[in-house]
């Protein structure tokens, strides 16, 4: 037994050498050993400054002042972090060599910039030798300059955090942060929970990150994240890099939008509730190094609306450039279309003054193709619908392939510019349109029925849709068949006087048109009735809502009738408008042929009285103007030449 009180001992004082050699050592020694190795093991300077003390109990380790520790060469911003104080718990053995084994890490108001260079640099990479710029392995030295780091418990407190895109210009900055990171193996999973608090209320960012030293090099690991907050959270499970690089799946589950992103420090977007107020649905998502976001099984409920489909997100440049195909059932769209609760405006109301934000025109270019069953605009029901839209700075151009609407066919293009206000055009062809339906809800015209065909140029320029209509210019015709015309009955006018109510069906109608500040002016409508012709002028006011129009029916000729035209003036609010008989115009035209045949037996009985009274006798092919003319001019030449006798 001798023999084991021995090796007792011998260890009792290699403890004592060791723990006495603990007793003596500075902080300052402590502090540079850590700030050398890990300098060492990431290629950063890192410096620790002011007061620095060593602790014993319960853990070995040492508190500093200031900490820094610097950016990527290429940056001028300043060091990459920087933090008031910094204490650091480790293993006794990380004094003498070999991996640092941090137990404890806690970095007091710590400020973290994050930088990413114009050719795609970012300078969260580490310059460690043998490991490549885009943290790949390079070569043998490779394994061997591995950061040899792992943290039981890193707690941080009071953080702010910035990211600077320098290719695209945007910096993102959080403050009041609070991060709690476990790392207890180098290859294995660290665990983090963050707390943000840049808004309304704390949102907490919670996950795990699998082999946490392959991710330092470079590799893409399995990783889970779940942003958690007022109004819901979004959670993406699957793999990650630091290039960053993701692969997985991202899920959504937003309840209230706006305090989710209020929380968050944003904007508050104030989506209709039909159109992102709450958001529910996932995606499988793909993030390259090169920026370049890819979208499947796309599937979103936003409160009403459900799309599906898949989108292709260039997010490198200025602007994300978006390739996207998307799938809509029942899409309503009434309260972006400034509609009001209902969904429709009262006939009588006037257009929308309220403006139109037309800003997310610039957020993105590139092209999306839209399939919806229907698309309700609020005054207008779209059916089935396949279009295309091309983004362009600010440019919208909106070629329609199919629109069913109102029974019938819209092909055309559809243009909504906002590069410098904003302005909205278009070329536009329709087949078989109801046109009872379609003026009821355009304009609650509701005694037109007919189906129609048709061409319509427009442009219109201002930020209401008030604005727009009242800017209208263009032209175009319209065609339709059979057809009736509520609220008057013409043959029943033209044949009795009558004028209280009635309705008058017609065989066929054309009109052409052309639109100047918002009225609409036709001078050349035709209509086929079956006993009667009319043809119409005037003016629609599509900016004042207002119409002053004169329709004149002609009854046809018979055996026992002769043509009857009585003019019909049609003005007012389109509401309500007056229609009632042009009298003095129906007598106007009517009695023509009285009056001229009145004139021409005055002109004939003038004509005999001068003949008998002044004795004239016009020749063959003369008039009597010109016999008068000639019998003066000869009296007055005999008269001179009595002068001269």
């Amino acid at each position: 037994m001798r023999w084991i009180f021995r090796a007792l001992g011998l260890v009792m004082v290699m403890l004592a050498i060791v723990l006495g050699a603990l007793f003596f050592l500075p902080g300052e020694r402590i502090a540079r050993i850590a700030a050398d190795q890990i300098t060492k093991a990431t290629g950063r300077q890192v410096t620790m400054s002011g007061d620095t003390k060593i602790s014993f109990y319960p853990i070995l380790g040492v508190s500093t002042g200031a900490v820094e520790i610097a950016n990527a060469d290429w940056s001028d911003a300043g060091p990459m972090l920087r933090a008031d104080s910094l204490k650091i718990g480790v293993e006794p053995q990380a004094l003498f060599g070999g991996d640092i084994r941090i137990t404890g890490l806690e970095a007091v108001n710590p400020a973290i910039r994050l930088e990413r260079a114009r050719d795609g640099q970012v300078n969260w990479e580490l310059g460690v030798e043998g490991v490549a710029p885009s943290g790949q392995s390079d070569g043998p030295l490779a394994t061997s300059n591995r950061l040899a780091l792992t943290l039981d418990r890193a707690l941080i407190t009071g953080a702010s955090l910035s990211y600077t895109d320098h290719a695209t210009g945007t910096v993102q900055a959080f403050s009041n942060l609070d991060f709690d990171l476990r790392w207890p193996d180098y290859d294995g999973t660290a665990t983090f929970e963050a707390v943000l608090r840049q808004g309304s209320a704390p949102v907490t960012l919670a996950g795990h990150l699998d082999q946490v030293g392959q991710f330092i090099d470079g590799a893409v690991t399995g990783l889970s994240a779940r942003l958690s907050g007022p109004g819901g959270s979004v959670a993406f499970a699957g793999r990650g890099g630091a290039q960053p690089q993701l692969q997985g799946r991202l899920d959504i589950d937003l309840g209230d939008t706006d305090a989710f992103l209020a929380a968050l420090g944003l904007d508050r977007l104030e989506l209709p509730p039909s159109l992102g107020a709450s958001i529910k649905g996932g995606t499988d998502l793909t993030l390259t190094d090169a920026l370049d976001l890819s979208l499947r099984n796309l599937t979103l409920n936003l409160g009403g609306n459900a799309i599906a489909g898949a989108a292709d997100i260039a997010l490198g440049g200025d602007v994300p450039r978006i390739n996207a195909q998307i799938n809509a059932g029942a899409l309503d769209l009434s309260r972006f279309a400034g509609a009001d609760s209902t969904g429709s405006a009262s006939p009588d109301s006037g257009w929308s003054t309220s403006p139109i934000d037309a800003s997310a025109l610039a957020l993105a270019n590139g092209e999306i193709a839209l399939v919806a069953d229907s698309v309700n605009l609020g005054d207008l029901k779209l059916g089935k619908t396949r279009s295309l839209m091309t983004l362009d700075r600010a440019r919208a151009v909106f070629e329609l392939r199919e629109l069913r609407a109102y029974d019938g066919l819209i092909t055309g293009q559809f243009v909504a510019n906002n590069r410098s206000g904003l302005s909205v055009g278009g070329t536009l062809k329709v087949s078989d349109l109801n046109l009872e339906r379609f003026l009821t809800d355009a304009a609650g015209i509701t005694r037109f029925a007919a189906a129609g065909n048709g061409e319509v140029e427009f442009l219109g320029v201002g930020n209401s849709v008030d604005a727009i209509m009242r800017s209208l210019s263009g032209k175009g015709s319209l065609r339709t068949g059979r057809g009736v015309i509520s609220g008057i009955d013409l043959d029943r006018l033209m044949r009795a006087g009558d004028v209280t109510g009635g309705t008058t069906i017609f065989d066929a109608m054309t009109a052409s048109f052309a639109m100047a500040d918002g009225n609409l002016i036709n001078q050349d409508l035709a209509m086929k009735l079956p006993l009667a012709r009319a043809s119409g002028q005037g003016r629609i006011g599509l900016g004042a809502r207002d119409i002053d129009y004169l329709f004149t029916p002609v009854l046809l000729e018979g055996e026992n009738t002769r043509g009857l035209a009585i003019p019909v003036r049609i003005e007012g609010p389109w509401a309500n408008p007056r229609i009632k008989p042009d009298l003095e115009k129906a007598v106007r035209m009517n009695l023509k042929a009285e009056r001229d045949k009145l004139e021409q037996e005055a002109k004939d009985r003038l004509e005999r009285e001068l003949q008998e009274r002044l004795d004239l006798a016009p020749q063959e092919g003369q008039n009597l103007e010109d016999a008068l003319r000639e019998k003066i001019e000869d009296k007055a030449a005999r008269q001179l030449r009595k002068l001269f006798e």
